[in-house]
């Protein structure tokens, strides 16, 4: 385990109740399915992500806004049961706390649609108080779930790595782009962020557009085909591969992989790039064989005891 002292992740960043529908396949537009199973989960990318380091060992923070509703305070006593400080996890009056409504398929697929709810109302007096802590932080990270201003507040007092998971998708962001360490994003934001549809062949193009914007060092995930990654100091393209697995649920993984990214850049700092990477996509892969988001993410997972197969692309 990490010590009290050092190794401090501080995620700022959405909390939210995840209802799952579980059936065989995903609806079509107007179409009602026979499910066969309902879940009711803690999620939220930044408490997933918060989570996700926790279980691997970091020292971790959340500063977020949880709604004074049945769901609020429940959220911040479970936070705080498996070692997350919730001392910046504000109860907010007359709010309810954020969901997501997400149906699952059989192949692993699923749909998810959020209400943000108090999650809108993280605001510059949340990142205020946290000042300290922030400024403390070895790594901050930061999502689309909560206003943009507050996290680019927030980046703009780090002294530390600053990762910015620029999900969900949108693309008015360049105002918090020359303030991040990483940028880390899936095919779809990619796309939507480079103007052209990403994939494997055309992803380097896409990076080297996007580091250009600002940020160092930019990872596009490509589910089970790995990620693909370059840094604006060197400028080389690297694709790293993971295990292949069958998926149960692939709801949340991209969380996993950022909470572990997180904690891997300082448990792990000596170790080059491609084994953090790669360490990130083989929890994010575990995570896709279990049902669920935070509970599917592994406990003091050791992935570092095997080398990452990877490449350099042109």
């Amino acid at each position: 385990m990490l010590t009290e002292d050092k190794n401090k992740v501080v995620v700022i960043g959405s909390c939210s109740v995840d209802f799952v529908t579980y059936s065989p396949r995903l609806p079509k537009p107007g179409e009602t399915l026979h499910g066969h199973k309902f879940t009711t989960s803690f999620g939220g990318k930044g408490a997933n992500q918060c989570v996700a380091a926790t279980k691997l060992g970091a020292n971790s923070y959340i500063i977020s806004r949880l709604g004074d509703d049945q769901w609020g305070q429940k959220y911040k006593e479970y936070l705080k049961e498996i070692g997350v400080d919730v001392t910046h996890a504000a109860i907010t009056s007359n709010s309810s706390t954020g969901i997501a409504q997400i149906a699952v398929a059989e192949n692993g697929e699923n749909q998810i649609v959020i209400v943000p709810g108090s999650n809108n109302l993280l605001c510059s007096n949340d990142v205020k108080e946290a000042e300290n802590l922030i400024k403390s932080a070895d790594v901050i990270v930061g999502q689309l779930e909560t206003p943009l201003e507050s996290t680019l507040e927030a980046f703009k007092l780090s002294k530390g790595i600053r990762i910015l998971n620029a999900a969900p998708a949108r693309k008015d962001i360049d105002s918090i782009l020359p303030y991040c360490s990483i940028l880390c994003i899936n095919e779809s934001e990619a796309s939507l962020l480079a103007d052209f549809a990403v994939d494997v062949s055309n992803a380097p193009l896409a990076i080297n557009k996007l580091l250009e914007t600002g940020c160092e060092t930019v990872i596009i995930t490509l589910g089970e085909k790995g990620a693909i990654f370059s840094s604006k100091h060197d400028k080389k393209y690297f694709q790293v591969f993971c295990e292949s697995v069958i998926p149960v649920d692939t709801t949340g993984a991209g969380d996993a992989f950022v909470g572990a990214l997180a904690t891997y850049l300082v448990s792990h700092k000596n170790y080059p790039m491609h084994q953090i990477v790669g360490a990130a996509c083989q929890v994010a892969t575990i995570s896709v064989t279990k049902e669920g988001t935070q509970n599917s993410y592994p406990t003091n997972f050791d992935a570092f005891n095997k080398q990452y197969r990877y490449v350099e692309l042109e």
